[in-house]
């Protein structure tokens, strides 16, 4: 007997859980092991710098909406540009927090966070003709990872 309707909407929902798993993977790799504090404690930030528990309550939302425009992605365009970039974005987030906060490797993780930012900012221009959705879920992300670059940029200037 042939799969029914059913069977496609079902994949679709696995492959989206597949995809919040791995970012929250990720995140968990990256932000729960690496939290700022320790040393990064003892460095002189600039003022705009946001206090330590400021870092983890927006990354549950962020994590979501960086899923589901990966999910998107994957189920229009699996073997596309923006799909490379999204993966990119993932290792490079992946990479960035221990780098600053865990081996602290301040202009090291500046060159990671600013080429994160333009890896952010090509997915959403090769996503956009192709699912604007997609490009605008990501613009919080962006958001965030351009104040953190400012961030990163201003403790390495003070270091």
């Amino acid at each position: 007997m042939p799969p029914g309707p059913h069977k496609k909407p079902m994949r679709a929902y696995l492959s989206l859980a597949v995809f919040i798993a791995l970012e929250l993977a990720a995140g968990a790799l990256a932000g729960f092991v690496h939290q700022p504090g320790g040393a990064y404690a003892s460095l002189a930030k600039p003022g705009l710098s946001p206090p330590d528990w400021i870092f983890v309550p927006p990354w549950a939302l962020l994590y979501v909406l960086i899923a589901i425009a990966g999910w998107r992605t994957w189920q229009r365009a699996p073997r596309s540009g923006a799909m490379a970039a999204w993966f990119l974005q993932l290792a490079l987030y992946a990479v960035w927090p221990p780098l600053l906060f865990g081996e602290h490797r301040i202009g090291d993780a500046l060159m990671v966070v600013a080429v994160l930012l333009a890896t952010i900012f090509v997915f959403m221009a090769l996503s956009w003709r192709r699912d604007r959705i997609a490009a605008l879920l990501l613009v919080p992300y962006a958001a965030w990872a351009a104040f953190a670059t400012l961030v990163n940029g201003a403790v390495w200037s003070a270091d």
